[in-house]
């Protein structure tokens, strides 16, 4: 009997043991933390904005084919939007900028002073990180009409599409940074138009009188800057240059924008917007009005901007 009572007891014990293993382990257990595998969240393949700008304006004009004072005061705005698309290699950039002002002259009245809109849109395929075989297309044109002014004499220069620009090119992207980015085409087609009637008899802008499109065929390269160069600070630069093997290739053709914006508050900015354009067909200036020049605009403003 005491045999089978010390045996009994081990028993006991030994079940007691196990008992508090299984009740440690469960703690154990319900103190893990349960870990659920889940897919990343993909990242967006559009990305779009808008920028307006409304601003009071102070204007200087020299050469400019689109009309207007040398010195003026003038209510402008700029609208810029785009829209980004990339997935995989592929990637699709569209940007559309369009410019509209009005200006107060002393000596001439009031009238339109600058008008303009330039769409660009860019399909690329990657080959690396930094380099994209891309196709790209351009239009860009003026909506009114402008005039450039000789003493109290105007002279009509420019309607929509008068001059008007198409441009489709195949080429070489190449993006360094986020900075900087530049495209290069060794072929690209341009079709210039002058659509009005009255310009069109003129011969202006390297068509032929009474017609309204000329074809020209050469080398293409446009170079795009932005930089902030602190929270407040932002520039953007574009400079567009095409050689035509057709008339004259050494005679390249520029156009380049650039614009210095400062926030100052959480609404208002200061702007300075400088544009250079040199067009060999632009024969509108000198002593007979029948030579290019070097066309340059200044505009420096304050005024309203709004981003989504």
């Amino acid at each position: 009997m005491k045999r089978l009572s010390f045996i009994f007891t081990l028993l006991l014990i030994q079940s007691l043991k196990g008992q508090d293993n299984i009740i440690m382990n469960l703690q154990k257990e319900s103190q893990k933390v349960i870990k659920i595998k889940s897919d990343p969240i993909p990242s967006k393949k559009w990305q779009k904005g808008i920028l307006y700008n409304l601003t009071f304006s102070q204007a200087s004009l020299s050469n400019w084919a689109a009309g207007g004072d040398k010195f003026s005061i003038s209510l402008g705005s700029i609208l810029n939007m785009y829209a980004r698309y990339s997935k995989d290699k592929m990637r699709w950039d569209n940007n559309f900028d369009f410019n509209l002002g009005y200006v107060n002259s002393t000596s001439l009245g009031s009238r339109k002073n600058d008008d303009r809109f330039d769409l660009v849109s860019k399909v690329g395929y990657s080959l690396n990180d930094k380099t994209n075989l891309a196709f790209l297309g351009n239009l860009r044109s003026g909506f009114f009409k402008g005039y450039t002014y000789s003493g109290i004499k105007k002279n009509f220069t420019s309607n929509l599409m008068s001059p008007g620009y198409l441009l489709n090119s195949a080429g070489w992207d190449y993006r360094p940074n986020k900075t900087i980015s530049l495209f290069l085409s060794p072929f690209t087609a341009r079709w210039v138009f002058v659509t009005d009637p009255i310009l069109s008899q003129k011969g202006l802008y390297g068509v032929k009188p009474g017609q309204t499109m000329n074809f020209e065929l050469g080398a293409y390269a446009t170079i795009n800057y932005l930089k902030e160069i602190n929270p407040n600070v932002v520039y953007k630069a574009k400079l567009d240059l095409f050689s035509n093997y057709r008339h004259k290739p050494q005679n390249v053709d520029f156009f380049m924008t650039n614009i210095l914006s400062v926030k100052i508050s959480k609404l208002f900015n200061i702007t300075w917007a400088v544009d250079l354009i040199y067009d060999d067909d632009a024969k509108l200036f000198g002593p007979n009005k029948t030579s290019p020049a070097l066309q340059f605009k200044s505009l420096v403003g304050l005024g309203i901007q709004l981003k989504k």
